[in-house]
């Protein structure tokens, strides 16, 4: 008796080990836990943008910065402290990331309505679905369920985030080690039809790259300077800064993409040139290929189960 009661028990184990790391993402993950939470982000998304149209922007990209830094699980939002440093002083996130202030008071709306229930994981991931939705662009079903690291790494965050002077290769690269193809890589650089760059972001394009429309790299040197200004900001969509559209990959085509990784997606393979080309002239197509991208990359490496913990603050660990 004995002897089958151990067997159950290591059976019993052994089990839950496998469902805990086999825990699936789901649409209604909150729908008992907590049933308002998907409209309280979206609440809190929407008010942000119209106090600030480029906050929009700023937590599509948030959520990308923090899924290529071993996974979807918040760890972009932990602040430093005296014995921690964590990715928000990375290269590609200093003085570049920005949003936190939004995603801090949705969290406290968060955390009233259900204490200790709703992930900022989670919370990042609805915000890129609602603030792309509420500028113009394509919606997608989002998996819930992700927990909140405890950890973060300065490291992986400079090593992991593609620069802006990425060369092609080095982006299907970096896209690849995350589970995402090229169409992945073409669909999910369509972000950049909305947004502002710094001038540090584009400085060695608009004097050094040959593949840049003269007139639109001179129009560029008033802002950005040789030297100076690293803080001016430039459209990183010409025309429709504030509106997700596909106008991105229609200045693509004209070498007018700011950064000198945009370009390269229309420069660098035939291969990602082609799809630019299909973007361009079809938003549809873009708007169902970026959608089934952002699912994707939502899904890299999340925490889930007993993985982690909930945040109370999403700046630190509880």
């Amino acid at each position: 008796m004995a002897s089958n009661y151990h067997l159950f028990l290591l059976i019993f184990v052994f089990a839950g080990a496998f469902l805990e790391s086999n825990c699936k993402l789901t649409q209604n993950f909150y729908k008992s836990k907590c049933p308002k939470a998907l409209s309280i982000v979206q609440e809190g998304v929407i008010a942000a943008i119209k106090k600030e149209t480029r906050v929009g922007a700023s937590l599509l990209r948030l959520h990308f910065h923090d899924c290529f830094v071993n996974g979807c699980d918040a760890s972009v939002l932990l602040d430093d402290t005296s014995s921690f440093v964590g990715e928000k002083t990375a290269a590609p996130n200093k003085n570049s990331i920005r949003g936190f202030e939004v995603v801090d008071r949705i969290k406290a709306k968060l955390e009233k309505a259900c204490p200790g229930v709703v992930s900022c994981a989670d919370l990042l991931a609805l915000a890129a679905r609602d603030s792309t939705v509420h500028l113009g662009g394509p919606s997608w079903k989002v998996g819930l369920g992700r927990r909140d690291s405890t950890t973060a790494s300065r490291s992986a965050a400079n090593t992991s985030i593609p620069p802006p002077t990425s060369n092609v290769s080095a982006l299907i690269s970096s896209f690849s080690a995350h589970g995402l193809s090229l169409r992945d890589l073409v669909a999910l650089s369509g972000s950049h039809t909305i947004g502002l760059a710094r001038c540090t972001s584009f400085r060695s394009r608009i004097y050094n790259d040959s593949a840049i429309n003269a007139t639109f790299a001179s129009s560029l040197h008033r802002i950005c300077p040789r030297s100076g200004n690293n803080n001016n900001l430039a459209r990183l969509d010409l025309q429709t800064p504030t509106h997700f559209d596909n106008l991105y990959y229609k200045n693509l085509l004209k070498k007018k993409g700011l950064l000198h990784s945009d370009q390269e997606l229309f420069n660098g393979t035939t291969s990602t040139g082609a799809l630019v080309k299909i973007y361009a002239s079809n938003t549809f197509t873009f708007f169902k290929d970026f959608a089934v991208a952002m699912v994707k990359m939502g899904n890299i490496d999340p925490l889930t189960g007993r993985q982690g913990e909930i945040r109370t603050n999403c700046r630190k660990v509880n």
